[in-house]
């Protein structure tokens, strides 16, 4: 399934001819796919979110008796035909869909690194796939990285994609690398980066980054790279859509006694994105705002959907009354 995903990625990168606008596509394509199982759990969840007011009564009465609470809580959900774990099953049928997505999205990106890493080694280059003001989506939109792949990234492609890539290579290349010590056997993100530090295109960055200054957070030590690869528009971007598109999703009721799920998620998520997407490649940020956009959109739709139909259910309630 991962193959699939990254073939469809792939498939529309052909027509598109940019892995950035071939993510926007690819996400909301995805998006509009899961789209009848999210009216699904935002319809159920805004049915609990409605029994807020009697749930509190509830509690109020049967605060010193939580077993006789919970059997009434049971009937009240029994009365309004409600099943508590009915908004959780579409969201747990489109997990393992997100799941595979974000497997096939790594599977891109290793595969591209390795690719761009390989090709400064045998070409002394490196084509970077650029979006707006993104140098090279395969590396974070961060002024706190460059351009040229760091250990970090290249420790984490998997085995198998580095012998996809080496495989797929010249025999002009192949020699090329095993003058380096590389060849199908020792290729891995250790002895592919311990070459690229000796090439003259690392050399010269090297250069532009002692130049410039450090930023010391107690507990982590940011460089700021002279030709970085971004901004770090799209964390913040990321940050900001997370928290308007959690603003939009129906609150899950409250029980007295429990944590406050709803505000620890309407706080927690958006700092959380802002912590992925900062170390995260460019394209899964991007693809992280445009789902959270879609998301967001999405809420503001439906819940004005669900408002005219309550409305409309209690006008043909009161219609009914008066006959």
């Amino acid at each position: 399934m991962n193959e699939f995903f990254a073939g469809i990625l792939n498939g529309i990168n052909t027509v598109v001819q940019n892995y950035g606008w071939s993510m926007v596509v690819f996400t909301i394509l995805i998006k509009l796919i899961i789209v009848p199982l999210d009216y699904k759990s935002r319809k159920s969840m805004r049915r609990m979110s409605s029994l807020q007011p009697q749930l509190t009564k509830l509690q109020k009465k049967y605060a010193n008796d939580k077993e006789k609470l919970n059997v009434k809580m049971s009937e009240l959900y029994r009365k309004e035909h409600i099943n508590p774990m009915s908004g959780c099953l579409p969201m747990l049928i489109s997990m393992p869909v997100l799941f595979i997505m974000f497997a096939a999205m790594r599977m891109v990106a290793n595969t591209e690194l390795a690719k761009q890493a390989l090709e400064i080694l045998t070409v002394g280059t490196q084509t970077s796939e650029g979006w707006l003001w993104v140098k090279n989506v395969w590396m974070p939109d961060s002024p706190f990285y460059g351009i040229i792949s760091d250990a970090s990234s290249l420790k984490m492609i998997p085995a198998d994609i580095w012998a996809q890539v080496f495989s797929s290579q010249t025999a002009e290349s192949l020699n090329q690398l095993a003058a380096l010590g590389i060849n199908a056997s020792t290729i891995t993100g250790d002895t592919v980066f311990a070459a690229l530090q000796n090439t003259s295109v690392y050399l010269e960055e090297m250069k532009l980054w002692s130049t410039m200054p450090s930023l010391n957070l107690i507990l982590v030590q940011l460089t700021i790279y002279a030709n970085n690869n971004g901004w770090f528009i799209l964390p913040i971007l990321a940050c900001v859509t997370q928290f308007l598109m959690t603003a939009t999703q129906p609150q899950q009721p409250q029980v007295e006694g429990q944590p406050n799920t709803n505000k620890f998620m309407k706080y927690f998520f958006p700092l959380f994105s802002l912590f992925i997407c900062s170390s995260y490649n460019a394209a899964f940020s991007l693809y992280w705002v445009v789902s959270n956009i879609f998301a967001w959109v999405e809420g503001i739709v439906m819940n004005k959907m669900f408002e005219k139909q309550e409305l409309q259910g209690k006008e043909a309630i009161e219609e009914e009354s008066i006959k």
